[in-house]
């Protein structure tokens, strides 16, 4: 059942990651320096718009990532934190489109936008059960 999500645009949330050894790109390739690595700069930008729209969601509703376009602008060392922020742009039916950003202490870091969906838990873990008894499509 498709039940439109009532997010109003405007509505944000902001997540703070402590760049810790193991979110560098140096954790997984010891040739490279210890900074953040972007999947998870991205994973923080997705956090803070999950939490945008989570109170906003019907009970038993749960958000997933659809979408992400973002831009990496500058390298945060261990031991620094970034700050993600996402806003709320508009809602098409069960998706809610965000744009995103992310600072640490010299400023911008990263940029873009994002698209969440709105699912019930219940099917998408049921769904999820499923998904070794047929192949998926292309």
């Amino acid at each position: 059942m498709k039940t439109p999500i009532e997010v109003p645009p405007g509505a944000t949330a902001e997540f703070v990651l402590p760049v810790t050894a193991e979110v560098t790109v140096k954790h997984f390739h010891p040739e490279m320096p210890a900074v953040l690595g972007t999947p998870f700069l991205i994973y923080a930008m997705e956090v803070a718009a999950s939490d945008a729209m989570r109170r906003f969601l019907p009970e038993g509703w749960v958000s997933v990532g659809a979408e992400v376009n973002v831009r990496h602008l500058a390298a945060t060392p261990l031991g620094g934190s970034v700050t993600a922020r996402a806003t709320a742009v508009s809602v098409s039916g069960t998706f809610v489109s965000f744009t995103v950003e992310a600072r640490d202490a010299g400023g911008l870091v990263g940029e873009g936008t994002h698209v969440r969906g709105a699912v019930e838990l219940e099917r998408f873990l049921r769904r999820l059960g499923r998904q070794g008894e047929a192949p998926r499509p292309g």
